[in-house]
């Protein structure tokens, strides 16, 4: 038993618990044992898993969710998938072997014997193989390869799509983590007003029903705490599912900040840039080269082909070798329905491109006028209305604190400098979202 205590406890605790026991016998064994790893141990696991997993910051968020986002990895797959029908269009026929053995007499059981077998018989073995006309082969492997680049370059469109998910998460986690902690400072603040009216109202310098008024005027200052504590957990939560839920651990946290950064970028130069890289087009441009590869395709399909035979035959006691050529007649058949649709597909898939195009275009547009509002938004707010708000505020408590302004003023002062801080951090938000937003519709990082 000393053993045991000594594996879980350490040897210098227990030479203390030494004497407990011998006065108080295996209960007090059996209550150590039990109790000790769900005592300090366990707060020292805890503390040690807080500390091994640091603050997530965004581009480590992303990391992992492109490592571990299940629905990527799951979309992953079906480049494997294409690249397998890669094997399966280069593969070529198979020869086909026959073996015909015939003449059996089997209603004339008298004439099976062997001498009748062998004089009579007639045992024929063949091998035929297709060749295949019109460059079938080399075609469908052209067409498998063309669905690979279409399958690979969606794959990296989803990926785009999820770094953005995960910005956007990442950034209301921000929000709300300053949210909070702009909560926790005000209610904090109004606390001290409360209190310094207490006592007023204890000196008879307010009357009960003032006081009562700025008390329950607190109660807002407690909901906004505990609203935004419900919003981070949320939006952790959401942020979690995208970087993949076993990867970070319930109670992780995020580094950064909300902020507010200069950018020198014109909405033609984006536009550029999108054509060149976003993974949506460069995959509909791809699949106009499929489509145009099928049309190839299907001609190819036209070519009727050729099956040679060669054949061993033995016929009673003539032994001897043939061969043989056969090919379709192409009459009625000549695939002409598959080369008309597959003309209309390559139709459709250059028109398709077209608006992928002007799809792309339309979204530079609408996040390069969405980034400039933010940012006029910000700069608005920062100009001088978060001072006029804050200094607003300080007044009143000042003045009302003198007897120089009224419940009202000192209550609306309050509500507006709540009202701008929230609304300056919604808006840092907005313009770090609408900054994730261009370099979403671009395709790449062109804003850090």
């Amino acid at each position: 038993m000393n053993s045991v205590l000594q594996r879980v406890y350490g040897l210098h605790r227990v030479r203390e618990l030494l004497p407990i026991v011998s006065k108080h016998g295996w209960f007090a064994i059996l209550a150590i044992v039990f109790a000790l790893p769900f005592g300090a141990p366990a707060a020292r696991c805890a503390q040690a898993t807080a500390q091994a997993f640091p603050p997530l910051t965004l581009d480590e968020a992303m990391r992992l969710a492109l490592e571990h986002n299940q629905s990527l990895r799951a979309q992953r797959l079906n480049i494997e998938q294409a690249r397998a029908n890669e094997i399966t269009a280069a593969l070529k026929p198979n020869p086909v072997f026959n073996n015909v053995n015939e003449d059996f007499q089997i209603f004339n059981p008298s004439n099976l014997t062997l001498d009748n077998i062998k004089t009579n018989q007639e045992f024929t073995n063949s091998v035929t193989y297709t060749l295949e006309r019109g460059g079938k082969r080399q075609k469908r492997i052209q067409v498998a390869q063309d669905t690979t680049d279409v399958t690979a370059k969606s794959v990296t469109d989803a990926e785009r799509q999820l770094r953005f998910q995960v910005a956007q998460a990442f950034i209301n986690v921000l929000l709300a983590k300053s949210n909070l902690e702009f909560a926790g400072e005000d209610l904090n603040n109004f606390t001290k007003v409360v209190e310094i009216n207490r006592s007023r109202l204890a000196a008879g310098d307010i009357s009960e029903a003032d006081y009562l008024k700025i008390a329950l005027q607190k109660l807002q200052f407690e909901q906004d705490v505990s609203a935004a504590e419900v919003a981070l957990v949320q939006g952790k939560a959401a942020l979690r599912q995208l970087v993949g839920y076993e990867t970070v651990p319930e109670d992780f946290d995020v580094a950064g900040e909300l902020k507010h950064g200069k950018y020198t970028i014109t909405q033609a130069e984006l536009e550029r840039q999108a054509l060149l890289e976003r993974p949506d087009f460069l995959a509909a441009q791809s699949a106009v080269k499929l489509a145009n590869d099928t049309v190839t395709l299907a001609y190819g399909n036209r070519a009727r082909d050729l099956t040679w035979e060669g054949e061993y035959k033995r016929n009673g006691t003539i032994n001897g070798v043939g061969f043989g050529l056969s090919i379709e007649i192409p009459i009625h058949d000549r695939n002409q329905g598959e080369i008309a649709r597959s003309k209309v597909a390559a139709r459709q898939a250059v028109v398709a491109a077209e608006a992928t195009q002007i799809g792309v275009l339309t979204d530079v547009l609408s996040a390069y006028a969405g980034y400039r509002t933010s940012d006029q938004v910000v700069s608005l707010y920062e100009s001088g209305y978060l001072k006029q708000a804050t200094d607003s505020r300080d007044i009143s408590n000042y003045a009302y604190s003198k007897g120089a302004a009224s419940l009202l003023d000192l209550l609306d002062a309050e509500r507006s400098y709540r009202a701008t801080q929230l609304a300056y951090r919604q808006a840092l938000a907005a313009y770090m979202t609408s900054v994730e937003q261009i370099n979403f519709v671009v395709g790449k990082k062109v804003m850090q």
